[in-house]
């Protein structure tokens, strides 16, 4: 637990895209913390930070933190690198006795997420996994719906996080290899399976079909994850690359009605424009022609049901609740045991696609 005081000063490991255009602006944009270092060795990346964040300082590596007198001028440590460096740069911070955020996923399995879980609860610490998706405008109103009742029992989830991308990027995160953990099953699939277990709870059997359609892709880049959870509800989520045309980013079919939701929350686009939630009136706010539907027997495309008023997104909530959980002790807005049952869920998917097969998931309580 930390005072109240003084700003909380953070250490943020990785200035790609992660780091730049979600974790350095949401940073700054909670009240008491204060992005202090960055830890880059790439000098353009270094000119990126100093443009926006004039006060900020710079490390080549996060050994650098640990080694000097650095690390006890910092109270968290953000670590937004690539996916294999998740695990070894979180249990480094963690022994040296620092507080720790880490990018989705949390690791490339669940057994090594629940190593680290203990490792912070051993030593008395915070350890948190960005998952920014948990306050996207479309999430944070489905929400909404499930508690209040409207869609009575909800049968059947559809969520599709898909993009047309027919040209490779390149990079680790469309690198075939194992250690990268890449791919979309653990990039946007992270977000889809995570979005699934905290509306309708833990799974306990999982289907997936992984494909890789993109010539010269190593990756899957169109992958499909059907989820029976625990309360009957049935999860069916996409993530493709190679959508040529875009579904409805929800269809969430109830007992009493459905709803249906099209596009993408506005914070990413956003951001990486260079708008910033502290400069913005009305930020997360969309047009009420993007509203949702609800209704039943009719197609919310040829005008049945009626419009549900979109909330607005709130990505700065997730650093506000770290704030919090530093300086009160309480619990983290995501859990590494949260994140580790989402990685059961990856992997059971992953082992389905190989093997194509149903698997079947134990319901742990931790």
């Amino acid at each position: 637990m930390t005072g109240t005081g003084t700003p909380l000063r953070v250490g943020l490991v990785g200035y790609g895209l992660a780091g730049s255009v979600f974790h350095a602006p949401l940073i700054t944009a909670a009240e008491g913390l204060v992005l202090d270092t960055v830890v880059t060795s790439s000098p353009e990346r270094r000119a990126q930070a100093r443009a926006e964040f004039p006060d900020v300082r710079f490390t080549a590596s996060p050994e650098e933190l640990w080694a000097g007198a650095r690390a006890g001028e910092l109270d968290l440590i953000v670590i937004a690198s690539p996916n294999k460096t998740h695990v070894p740069i979180a249990a480094s911070a963690l022994r040296a006795g620092l507080p720790v955020v880490v990018d989705k996923p949390l690791a490339g399995s669940a057994a090594e997420a629940r190593e680290l879980a203990a490792l912070a609860e051993e030593r008395g610490l915070l350890l948190s996994v960005f998952q920014n998706r948990r306050w996207d405008n479309d999430f944070l109103t489905l929400s909404r719906l499930v508690k209040s009742g409207e869609l009575g029992d909800v049968q059947r989830f559809e969520s599709r996080f898909e993009r047309w991308r027919p040209q490779l990027k390149g990079g680790w995160r469309e690198s075939g290899a194992a250690e990268e953990i890449g791919g979309l099953l653990y990039d946007l699939g992270s977000h889809v399976v995570d979005q699934a277990l905290v509306l309708f709870g833990p799974a306990v059997r999982v289907y997936a079909e992984r494909d890789v359609r993109r010539p010269g892709a190593q990756a899957d880049d169109d992958t499909f994850i059907a989820i029976t959870h625990a309360n009957g509800v049935r999860s069916h989520l996409y993530v493709s690359a190679t959508t040529a045309q875009l579904g409805p980013r929800f269809r969430v079919l109830g007992s009493a009605a459905g709803y249906v939701k099209h596009g993408l929350d506005p914070q990413e686009a956003a951001l990486r424009s260079g708008r910033r939630p502290r400069a913005e009136r009305g930020w997360g706010v969309e047009g009420e022609s993007l509203w949702g539907r609800i209704g039943a027997g009719e197609s919310a495309l040829t005008g049945g049901g009626n419009p549900v008023e979109t909330e607005p997104g709130d990505y700065p909530a997730y650093y506000a609740g770290i704030a919090t959980a530093l300086r009160e002790g309480t619990a983290p807005p995501v859990t590494a045991h949260e994140a580790a049952a989402a990685l059961d869920v990856l992997e059971a998917a992953k082992l389905s696609a190989a093997e194509g097969r149903t698997i079947t998931l134990e319901v742990t309580h931790s």
